[in-house]
């Protein structure tokens, strides 16, 4: 759940800014990608854990008004849902604080249980909301029966497990990158010095998401950017989610990663004019009526 204030600005360390306003907002990593997928014209199924207070089947029921199917979605008893606080200042920047709750027990086992959903898939998408363990189990099911793995590296761990590198994308934003790799990305130039290290560690595609700039994507072809749709910047805290889930709708449906990414600018874009997280979340009829054009890559 988001717990979302909007102020002036944001706060500086040991400092009290007054809010403007406040909202409960369901959110989270992986519903927000979930519904951004679903909208875009995919059939979802979620699988996580939210805990038995207040919040958990308050966020099981928005998933399920909002399209996605929630059958593997698991109560944890005695455990908080998992929550967010969020602080937006008026130029749609944000900060983020996150309390894992219920998210962190979610065990391999439980993905294990949901075996058939994963293999009867086209694309399982993962975050790192969830243990790292349990991530590395889905991806292992997914690979098995060869169903496209994308990965968002968000929150960025301590230490990141080789074997999460070995997916058919990443995607992750210019700072994640930037914590993955150790190199500071300032431009173009240094995104595509990130992207390569995130390929020689495996990654068969990398998409480095830089807001106005665009996404710059690279594989075995090299590097290249994808032109970003311009919009006015309202709250950014989704947008990521919003372009992760529309690219792998899109790279499913079309199997051009090129086109699939332009999808997901414009996705991102949409998802940043908008307030708040899963409701920011465009559908298909908006995203193709704003940008008609968006299967052309050059």
């Amino acid at each position: 759940m988001d717990l979302v204030v909007r102020c002036a600005r944001l706060p500086q360390p040991g400092e009290t800014v007054a809010a403007l306003s406040y909202e409960q907002i369901s959110g989270g990593k992986g519903a927000n990608q979930a519904v951004a997928a679903a909208k875009a014209g995919a059939e979802v199924s979620i699988v996580g854990r939210v805990g038995d207070d207040a919040f958990g089947q308050l966020l099981i029921s928005r998933l399920e008004q909002l399209g996605v199917h929630c059958s593997s979605m698991m109560v944890t008893p005695q455990c908080e849902s998992g929550m967010a606080l969020i602080s937006v200042e008026e130029s749609g920047q944000n900060s983020i604080v996150y309390v894992e709750g219920a998210n962190g027990r979610l065990v391999p086992n439980d993905v294990l249980q949901v075996r058939n959903l994963i293999e009867s898939s086209d694309t399982l998408l993962l975050q790192l909301e969830i243990p790292l363990e349990t991530v590395i189990a889905a991806m292992q099911i997914a690979k098995q029966a060869g169903v496209r793995v994308i990965l968002d590296p968000a929150p960025v761990p301590p230490s990141l497990p080789a074997e999460l590198y070995e997916v058919d994308l990443i995607c992750p934003n210019e700072s994640e990158a930037q914590q993955l790799t150790g190199i500071m990305i300032d431009g173009i130039e240094t995104a595509e010095a990130a992207a390569k290290e995130l390929y020689s560690r495996g990654a068969r595609h990398v998409a480095i998401t830089m807001a106005e700039r665009g996404t710059l994507l690279f594989d075995e072809k090299g590097a290249r950017v994808v032109a970003p749709f311009k919009v006015n910047a309202v709250d950014t805290t989704a947008a990521g989610d919003a372009f992760a889930g529309a690219l792998a709708v899109a790279w499913a449906e079309t199997g051009n990663l090129e086109m699939a990414v332009r999808f997901g600018n414009a996705a991102g874009a949409l998802a940043a004019s908008k307030a708040g997280a899963q409701p920011s979340m465009p559908s298909r009829e908006e995203l193709i009526s704003q940008w008609p054009h968006w299967q052309e890559t050059d």
